[in-house]
């Protein structure tokens, strides 16, 4: 029997909801309970849908897609749909408390230099705050910190309002640190490994973060001290790889995959950067580094392929002149690739447990 404004349901109205697909996760945003609050009144319905991960751009299409599909339904007369941008903290490792101020963090590693991981990373936490989340940006790397210089801060300093915390410096509505911001640029690190690691960790929880929503943290090549020390005693939500498509570079890629996975810290997924060179004078397309290795070292592990990058000079002189792709040209097809990226691992993120330990009592054992 076809329904009217007096006997239409909230049954009829979820069983419609149900059909609508999202393009980040792929399934409907009723079976994960992504749809809060649905009331219907007469021929009017209302509710809110809360994706779990940064879509600002993508709002108006999830709101008109879902509307479209409450209004197949006879006797529906308004539909009334509000897209949260809301971001909860998911779960980490047994044993690692939350840092405070921050809801998620996204390690940036690469197993050895020279791929691009730090405009990657960079591009990263732009591209989520340009979908609406808030972000910041730790530069990990001690020894050749880059952070500052890409993101144009490089002759700032943070302030310490306690002398015990410092403030982040704003770049491009992200909050960043970085040992970059405390000393010169020709000051050689000339530091032992345990210095390196309780320096990063200074860093990391001395710093006044605000209400992030994602810290994305850009870690130094390689699987020494430095990544141990973040993978084993931060509180790191999942990784995210950066590899070019040489086989030198995606044997250096499978053994710092390997390092997060033994220490139980989730792979999001890997980005494959350099993946193909255009000529920008006559178009001619060419694989200077190998094709499809970032392809075939997920398949070989079983993660997300999050995306490719082109081996282009723009990346290059944007990050270098303090103005990342996705901060210079928003609208180019590059800024899209990184915000695609940005949408996948986010959806990763939201995919993982929720964190719920501060929905659990505090237990105090007092003797007598």
């Amino acid at each position: 029997m076809n329904a009217s404004p007096q006997n239409l349901s909230a049954q009829d109205v979820t069983d419609a909801l149900q059909t609508v697909i999202d393009p980040g996760t792929g399934r409907d945003f009723v079976s994960t309970h992504r749809i809060r609050g649905l009331v219907v009144e007469g021929g009017a319905v209302r509710f809110e849908v809360e994706p779990g991960y940064p879509a600002l751009s993508q709002h108006e299409a999830i709101r008109g897609q879902l509307a479209a599909a409450v209004r197949t339904l006879p006797g529906v007369e308004r539909v009334d749909i509000d897209v949260s941008g809301k971001i909860v903290a998911h779960a980490v490792k047994n044993g690692v408390k939350l840092l405070p101020g921050v809801k998620n963090i996204i390690a940036v590693a690469s197993g050895k230099g020279g791929v691009g991981k730090s405009t990657t990373a960079a591009n990263l936490a732009l591209a989520l705050a340009a979908e609406g989340a808030r972000v910041g940006m730790l530069d990990a790397d001690i020894y050749g910190p880059s952070q500052p210089q890409m993101l144009g801060i490089a002759a700032q300093r943070p302030g310490s309002p306690d002398g015990k915390t410092m403030e982040p410096i704003e770049a491009h509505g992200l909050q960043v640190m970085s040992i970059g911001l405390l000393i010169d640029d020709d000051t050689p690190m000339v530091w032992r490994g345990p210095l390196a690691t309780r320096t990063l960790t200074q860093l990391l929880t001395e710093t006044r973060w605000r209400d992030l929503d994602y810290l994305v943290v850009d870690l130094p090549p390689g699987t020494g001290d430095i990544q141990l020390t973040l993978a084993q005693n931060v509180p790191v939500t999942g990784a995210v790889i950066v590899t070019t498509p040489q086989d030198i570079a995606l044997i250096d890629a499978k053994k710092g995959l390997k390092m997060f996975e033994k220490v139980n810290v989730p792979i999001l997924g890997v980005v494959e950067n350099m993946s193909i060179h255009i000529c920008s004078r006559c178009g001619h397309e060419e694989h200077i580094f190998g094709a499809g290795g970032g392809q075939r070292i997920c398949d070989d592990y079983g993660v997300a392929f999050l995306g490719a990058l082109p081996l282009d000079l723009k990346i290059r002189a944007e990050a270098d002149a303090g103005s990342p792709t996705v901060i210079a040209d928003p609208a180019s097809r590059i800024a899209a690739i990184y915000r695609d990226i940005a949408r996948k691992a986010a959806v990763a993120v939201a995919n993982i447990a929720r964190d719920m330990s501060h929905k659990f009592p505090q237990i105090v054992v007092q003797n007598g």
